[in-house]
């Protein structure tokens, strides 16, 4: 079954699900820099609009927009990194995991004064010239300014695992909302508007995706199904995404093929006896200063205890642990072989959302055949 993962991606293994017809990632040259999407010429945008009033606009008209000198001294500041998984709402398993490093948008915000009368925040990136082809989502108010005691806020990030984030990953700016689906975590950021509006008019929103879905915990299987001989240990292996509401195991589902493939329905009464037993998650690394970046150091990163170097929970919430189960001496036959996530709340996967339009989390199934 699957290899073990390093607990960081390199941003080239990420798969690919960016939109524009060019792709942004793909423009070279001039049609770069026209784009503003190199660090010497991106800049972002601050504006209100729909009743809300901030003091001071910046933008490309009157020559004040942010530049990426700007977010980097904010960097320097308010700075603030830590790990996360992406995951876009309607697929089934996680993209990839970073260290991302940026700036608090709040902070970002208050580089344009005082603002009055606003209920949200909208931002998009550069996808194309063609206005019909922007990308944007949005957030209240509150959820950018305010957070709990040691919880994270929306990120305007500048660099991914120690680097300057590529273009295919979204850089030189993006957004990073840790909480939530990849859609939140807008590429190419290059304009933020202040509004009251109260609508989230989030690009997901128009294809009634929720479009204020947080990430889901649930576990995923790697690989195919399997095929192994009687008598011989089948180890099976997968991630578990961690979300909003942390996890407390994962567990699996061993029974003897039903002759559907592995199709069962909702309600079947297979679902209220099925017996699951616990897998194995694997530990936190021993060594961090092996697994972050070079130069990043533990107690810098968010979730981290400053004193020991380890993390306050472990899994981390808003990034992936890899969970493993073996199967010892299966007989000859056809076996359906499930895996879920139980939360930190006892919800087992798929509940409580189990509607796919807040994310896909069904519980995986995969064929073991023993000859």
């Amino acid at each position: 079954m699957g290899a073990e993962r390093s607990f960081l991606t390199n941003p080239a293994q990420f798969r690919d699900v960016s939109r524009g017809t060019p792709r942004p990632h793909s423009l070279k040259g001039d049609d770069l820099v026209r784009a503003r999407l190199t660090p010497e010429t991106w800049r972002l945008e601050i504006m209100a609009e729909g009743g809300c009033t901030i003091d001071t606009p910046l933008t490309l008209e009157k020559k004040n927009a942010v530049d990426f000198a700007a977010i980097e001294r904010l960097g320097r500041r308010h700075g603030r990194k830590y790990l996360k998984a992406m995951q876009c709402l309607n697929i089934p398993q996680p993209l990839g995991q970073g260290l991302w490093e940026g700036v608090p948008l709040r902070e970002v915000l208050k580089l344009a004064g005082r603002v009055n009368n606003i209920r949200r925040i909208y931002y998009w990136g550069f996808h194309n010239n063609d206005p019909k082809q922007v990308f944007q989502s949005s957030l209240t108010y509150t959820q950018v300014m305010d957070a709990a005691p040691g919880e994270l806020g929306p990120l305007v990030a500048y660099r991914l695992n120690g680097h300057a984030i590529p273009l295919e990953r979204g850089g030189p700016v993006r957004m990073v909302i840790p909480w939530s689906y990849g859609f939140k975590s807008i590429k190419w950021l290059q304009r933020i508007v202040l509004t009251n509006e109260f609508r989230a008019m989030d690009t997901y929103a128009l294809s009634n995706n929720d479009s204020e879905s947080f990430l889901k915990t649930a576990a995923y299987i790697d690989g195919n199904d399997v095929t192994a001989r009687a008598g011989q240990n089948v180890t099976m292996t997968g991630l578990v995404m961690v979300g909003l509401p942390g996890l407390k195991r994962v567990e699996y589902w061993l029974r003897p093929d039903a002759g559907t493939h592995g199709r069962i329905a909702d309600d079947d009464p297979s679902w209220r006896t099925a017996v699951w037993r616990p897998c194995m998650i694997a530990a936190a690394p021993k060594d961090w200063g092996g697994t972050l970046p070079n130069g990043v150091l533990p107690r810098d990163v968010w979730g981290f205890d400053p004193k020991t170097g380890q993390p306050r929970e472990w899994p981390m919430r808003y990034s992936w642990a890899q969970w493993s189960v073996g199967l010892d001496k299966l007989a000859a036959g056809s076996y359906e072989f499930r895996v879920r996530s139980v939360d930190q709340n006892d919800f087992a996967q798929p509940e409580p959302r189990p509607y796919a339009k807040s994310g896909r989390n069904d519980v995986q199934v995969k064929m073991i055949t023993v000859m």
